[in-house]
């Protein structure tokens, strides 16, 4: 394999073949290959694309790049679920320990904030003692105990990944759909998954704001997962507004505890959480039907134990055994309510800039190896279509000092539209695709 033929060849348009992109992967994680040639091949991907079959090649060449998980011995179905990210996205929390209780097990590989979007592990973070990259071993031992462990990726899990996503990220190439199709199921194959879900999000709080480029997207995901033999299906959600009523790391904690203590009943976030939780049960054969699966759900949730798994996963990965019932998160010094300007209805909101001012107020990062306040953000976030009357709270802002909470206020009653209408109903869960 002559690393500037394969390029030279992908820019012309042509076809790879299989060996020459895992011999170009091979020579990317060995360093054999330069910077230069790197950005250079994901430059000629970003101009000429890739078929199904280069992109399940290039997906198995980044996921055999390190370690790869086997679970033979676990004696569950092994599952998972991923998110192209959103504003108040704190599904994953709820979704895993309540699979856990029906049966499944998920080894949860997941992210820190990505622009707009929270991180799942800044999240997780807030959690004290919680260890978001526990050995090998004491992974296992939290699946094989409490049914899921949401953690990090380790440095020898598609290791390929983590050079070409740093190259993509410097050259303009982080937007091309077989290059995120490969960053994404590579380290999720690495887990050694039976079966996946997708929560492709669409909408003003998305990276893909329209239905046709969010559908390319779940195709190519879908097709490729498949193709490497991984059932795999891929629901298309809303997100023109924050999913849960809370945006923030130790916030969304707060909503996840209280979530599976069955408070957020009726909310456009239990709706997505159980449509998930309803399609990896089926797709994983522990459900023969999306209703089977959703009552499944249901009886772990009002059970009590989805709250209890959620529990023991914490403790096992070395947060408070008594968390659940105590939880002791960071608090923000400043709670300031954002009152609404005026009478009406909560018509609209562009989600992004609600992601945007979370980083503001220094609970998401401007650099990558910036620190982040875990305690800031915002709670009790009315959804769209609420009648709120004028000083009337839509949102609480926690910030670290008076100044932040008072510039944070401002920016959120301008975020947010009250007109005199009321919304008609809209769908949270869009499409399906198969895959």
């Amino acid at each position: 394999m002559i690393p500037q033929e394969v390029i030279r060849r992908k820019r012309n348009g042509e076809e790879l073949g299989t060996a020459d992109i895992a011999g170009f992967i091979r020579g990317l994680t060995d360093g054999s290959i330069s910077e230069g040639q790197v950005a250079a091949f994901a430059m000629a991907v970003w101009f000429s694309g890739m078929d199904l079959d280069e992109t399940v090649a290039l997906t198995l060449a980044m996921r055999d790049s390190g370690a790869v998980l086997s679970w033979a011995d676990i004696g569950h179905p092994v599952a998972d679920k991923h998110s192209t990210g959103g504003v108040g996205d704190n599904v994953s929390l709820m979704l895993a320990p309540i699979v856990a209780a029906c049966g499944l097990a998920v080894p949860m590989i997941s992210g820190r904030g990505l622009g707009h979007t929270g991180g799942t592990l800044d999240k997780l973070e807030s959690i004290p003692g919680y260890d978001i990259k526990p050995s090998e071993a004491l992974f296992r031992r939290t699946v094989r105990e409490a049914g899921c462990a949401i953690i990090g990726q380790t440095a020898d899990l598609a290791p390929a990944d983590r050079r070409l996503y740093a190259i993509r990220d410097v050259t303009a190439t982080v937007d091309s759909v077989p290059l995120i199709t490969a960053s994404i199921l590579s380290k999720k194959l690495a887990a050694g998954l039976q079966s996946l879900v997708l929560d492709v999000k669409i909408g003003t709080g998305a990276f893909m704001v329209g239905l046709e480029e969010a559908e390319m997207l779940a195709r190519s995901l879908t097709g490729v997962a498949n193709g490497a033999g991984v059932k795999t299906t891929a629901l298309i959600t809303d997100m023109n507004e924050p999913l849960a009523d809370a945006a923030g790391n130790a916030v969304e904690i707060e909503n996840c505890i209280a979530f599976l203590r069955g408070e957020k009943a009726g909310t456009r976030l239990e709706a997505v959480v159980m449509a998930f939780a309803a399609e990896m049960l089926m797709s994983s054969g522990v459900a023969a039907s999306a209703t089977e699966g959703a009552d499944l759900a249901r009886g772990a949730l009002d059970s009590g134990a989805a709250l209890d798994r959620f529990g023991r996963m914490v403790h096992l990965l070395g947060g408070p055994a008594d968390f659940v019932d105590r939880p002791n998160l960071p608090k923000a010094p400043v709670i300031l309510p954002v009152e609404a300007p005026r009478d009406g209805y909560l018509q609209a909101c562009n989600a992004r800039d609600v992601g945007m001012e979370v980083i503001a107020l220094g609970g998401g990062r401007t650099r990558p190896d910036e620190a982040i306040d875990h305690r800031v953000g915002f709670s009790g976030l009315k959804p769209l279509g609420s009648r709120v009357e004028k000083g009337e709270p839509f949102a609480f802002v926690h910030a670290a000092g008076e100044d932040q909470a008072f510039k944070a206020r401002t920016r959120l009653q301008s975020i947010y539209t009250i007109g005199e209408d009321a919304l008609p109903e809209r769908p949270v869960i869009v499409s399906k695709i198969s895959g």
